[in-house]
């Protein structure tokens, strides 16, 4: 036994010995040289030395993580946020080609994003959040198949959301919350199989539910629905019913109308349901205040009937609160 642990300790430091001798493939070297030479001081004077990986008794840059691929190393992972970085979205980073996540969020990047972006095709995290990122969506982000993570929230971006996204097979998490996002969002995204978590709160979208919830199959592993804050209309489709891993809907300070569907009621695991300051009409059917899991319903804002409560810590309504109420 101490024979094969004497063995593994070996191995481990050839291994270890082997990496610190290797070098760095070129592309990588010449492209983050390339984003070194673009950045802030607060990012530079930690980057020491021309090999980003690292050389003799210099370290690898902080940030940057770097893995074997036979006799070199490439960069994987560059993770550079809240250090100020200002100016235009680097696009040497594209050329980083086995780059697997990508940080570089709560900076004071500029302009579009490149669609040069679409090189990075070993891509599983993107995450360029609390930017000034502007412009459209790149349909290039579509061709990131291996894309989990998507965090693009609090930038600028504007124009529809591209359908290229509904391309993303593995695609877990879509943050698009916070931008100025316009027009309907497709149905097509309801085909990302994997899709658990999808923000598209604070934007201006258009368009129903009826419009973008179409397939009975659409959307099978999504849990956490945020459409707060747009512009969206119509009613509550039965359709609803059919996202029956859902647990938070959020639809608040929209522009919605009509009664509330019993149906809502049979999604199995429904916890938070946010309905306020809508145009919802009628009664919030009896399904709601049995349903087991539903610990908040949200319904101030709207057009109940009197007396209609809410479910969790809220108070009921009163008749200051409803003065508009039929």
């Amino acid at each position: 036994m101490a024979m094969v642990s004497s063995l593994t300790r070996i191995c481990c430091f050839l291994l270890l010995l082997s990496i610190a001798r290797s070098k760095t493939v070129k592309r990588d070297v010449k492209a983050l040289n390339e984003i070194k030479a673009s950045l802030g001081w607060r990012v530079v004077y930690a980057w020491v030395g021309d090999d980003p990986c690292g050389d003799g008794d210099l370290p690898p840059w902080s940030g940057v993580t770097c893995s074997q691929q036979g006799d070199y190393r490439v960069v994987t992972e560059l993770e550079v946020y809240a250090v100020s970085i200002v100016g235009p979205f680097p696009t040497a980073v594209t050329n980083l080609l086995d780059l697997t996540r990508l940080d570089l969020h709560n900076n004071k990047l500029t302009g579009p994003i490149p669609p040069q972006i679409g090189r990075l095709k070993h891509l599983k995290s993107l995450n360029l959040r609390w930017n000034k990122l502007q412009d459209t969506l790149p349909p290039e982000l579509g061709e990131l198949k291996k894309l989990t993570h998507l965090y693009l929230s609090f930038n600028n971006f504007k124009g529809e959301i591209p359908v290229e996204l509904a391309n993303l097979p593995e695609l877990h998490y879509l943050y698009l919350h916070e931008n100025r996002f316009t027009g309907k969002i497709p149905p097509e995204l309801g085909n990302l199989k994997n899709l658990r978590h999808l923000d598209l709160g604070n934007n201006h979208l258009t368009g129903t539910l009826r419009d973008f919830i179409r397939n009975g199959d659409g959307f099978p592993s999504l849990r956490n629905l945020y459409l707060n804050n747009n512009l969206l209309g119509g009613g509550l489709p039965d359709q609803l019913a059919n996202l029956t891993n859902l647990e938070i809907l959020y639809l608040s300070y929209n522009k919605m109308t009509g009664p509330v569907s019993p149906k809502l009621a049979l999604i199995p695991r429904l916890t938070y349901l946010y309905l306020d300051h809508n145009s919802f009409i009628g009664r919030i059917p009896d399904g709601f205040y049995k349903h087991p899991f539903l610990k908040e319903l949200y319904i101030e804002g709207n057009q109940f009937k009197p007396g209609v409560k809410p479910k969790g810590t809220h108070k009921m309504l009163e008749a200051s609160d409803s003065e508009f109420l039929f």
